[in-house]
């Protein structure tokens, strides 16, 4: 975190976006439009969410995934994430890539995200026009399928630690939560979008025909959509790459105080940072000196130390955001299902002429409206938040969250109706709009915060982060996402097949009330 210096090897580097109490340069405020085109890469990414969370039930059902292989394809996902999350986290924080730090993670995962798109909306129409034998046709698009879905969740949960990390190295903090906000605004607006999309019948259409299917036309959007926002949004703030200090400055040039210049960066932020700030050599041999007398090579020893150490208030940070996407994930993933089976009484093992198939059919696509109501509603609820905090503060803001939307899964699951439960949609997008904003919010203040207690103790004697860096604690906070799909998967797979998916919503109502006291009694909060 602040004023760590990092090791990748043999190699020191020093990061401005860990703020050394030794640099008193802030960077430069950021005009609106770079904050909207930084935030198109939540848009991209939550469109395809959406296309996923209408349709990946129905495809899994189509291609005849049994219900008791539910939980492995939920659950493969998340466990890669949550391993790798914080060591990718931790690198990128020490990545020297001439294209900045966080970037090169952000387009790979991008990619990732495609690949999978590719093979779970048309992974059956592939292996159906190169297979002809049913037994075998069948296996082969339940595995390339499983195989697109965990990829593209892989990739989808994994980025917007990159993402957050992008946005904190290149911001002043006033443009930290301006920033957060249109992610807020950017993501609702994109599955608004995604959700629109998948409650079009596209089958009685002319793109329908002309491109074979429901799920092709899906990914036809999806992949434009998505490489246009993540193409505006790796152009939107440059970032300058970070560089070897120990490489760059000379015992010779360490008593002479020079700025630095955009063709030799000798710390890490954005490129305009590098251009108008400037850092004593000397400090910063003497913060080399003080904190690292070994060099040690970054290793998974060190992570685990780092993530050990982590001070109370964010591991508590981290539990109350495990606890709320634990609710919101029990919800949502199952939504449509249950707007199928419960609400519309369908049956989705029905053959698919029957009537029964076609009434669920019909209630996912009335569930995919509702998830569109959510969206659009957190996309207003997160520009609502900002004069919201000046009277509530982030506290208020994170417990009314969680009660809304506890309370209103409650009354869905009591009450399963068409309109109540379209009308009480609105309030996940509250819950939507609050774990997007008000917990990285809180990571800024907390990092904002100790900057300011460095800045007040000797050059070079600060405390030592244990080599953690705002990657990392960005990725640990993301990390709490794949743990709660590993405790949906784990756990409500089992439910659902015992219960039904009223049991999800009842017991996402539970959980989001459980966390409403944990974010009142337990979450520090800065004023």
């Amino acid at each position: 975190m602040g004023g760590n210096v990092g090791q990748l090897g043999t190699h020191t580097c020093k990061s401005l976006a860990e703020d050394d109490p030794s640099d008193p340069v802030e960077p430069p405020r950021r005009p609106t439009g770079n904050l909207i085109m930084h935030s198109m890469a939540m848009l991209g990414r939550e469109f395809c969410y959406a296309v996923e969370a209408a349709y990946v039930t129905p495809v899994l059902l189509s291609v005849g995934l049994p219900r008791s292989l539910y939980s492995t394809v939920w659950l493969l996902s998340p466990i890669l994430g949550f391993l790798l999350q914080p060591v990718v986290g931790l690198a990128s924080d020490h990545c020297r890539a001439r294209w900045g730090r966080r970037r090169p993670y952000i387009l790979t995962l991008g990619i990732l995200m495609l690949s999978g798109m590719a093979l779970y909306l048309n992974g059956d129409a592939v292996v159906s026009a190169l297979i002809a034998d049913p037994r075998r046709k069948r296996i082969w698009a339940i595995t390339i399928t499983m195989i697109g879905v965990v990829t593209f969740d892989f990739a989808a949960d994994f980025i917007d630690g990159p993402i957050k990390a992008y946005l904190f190295d290149v911001c002043s903090h006033e443009d930290k939560e301006r920033g957060l906000h249109y992610h807020a605004l950017f993501t609702g607006l994109g599955g608004a979008l995604g959700y629109l999309l998948g409650a079009i019948d596209w089958a009685h259409l002319e793109i329908g025909r002309v491109l074979g299917t429901e799920f092709q036309v899906m990914f036809f959007f999806s992949a434009l959509v998505l490489t246009l926002c993540f193409s505006i949004h790796l152009c939107s703030i440059p970032e300058a790459p970070l560089r070897d200090v120990t490489k760059d400055i000379s015992p010779q040039q360490a008593p002479q105080d020079f700025p630095l210049s955009s063709d030799k960066m000798y710390q890490y932020g954005s490129i305009e940072k590098a251009k108008n700030g400037s850092v004593n050599p000397e400090l910063a041999l003497q913060g080399e000196k003080n904190k690292n007398p070994t060099r040690k090579a970054m290793t998974v020893k060190s992570l685990l130390r780092a993530l050990v150490n982590m001070p109370p208030h964010y591991r508590c940070l981290c539990i109350s955001h495990l606890i709320g996407w634990t609710a919101f994930l029990s919800n949502m993933l199952f939504f449509t299902d249950f707007m199928g089976q419960i609400v519309y009484h369908g049956d989705p093992y029905g053959a698919h002429n029957s009537t029964e198939f076609l009434i669920y059919e019909r209630g996912v696509e009335i569930g995919c409206w509702g998830l569109c109501i959510n969206s659009v509603f957190s996309s207003l609820y997160s520009y609502l938040q900002k004069p919201l905090v000046t009277y509530i503060g982030l506290k208020g803001l994170y417990f009314m969250g969680y009660l809304l939307f506890g309370l209103g899964t409650g009354f869905i699951g009591l009450f399963p109706n068409v309109y109540s439960t379209l009308a009480l949609c609105t309030l996940f997008g509250v819950m939507s709009s609050t774990l997007y904003t008000v917990p990285f919010n809180l990571i800024a203040k907390y990092h904002r915060e100790e900057q300011e207690e460095k800045r007040h103790q000797a050059p070079g004697g600060g405390r030592d982060g244990g080599g953690r860096g705002q990657g990392l604690d960005c990725a640990v906070l993301t990390c709490m996402v794949q743990l709660a799909q590993i405790l949906v998967g784990g756990g409500l797979g089992f439910l659902v097949n015992k219960a039904g998916s009223v049991i999800v919503v009842i017991t996402a109502s539970a959980v989001a009330l459980v966390g409403c006291c944990f974010v009142a009694l337990f979450v520090r909060y800065v004023d």
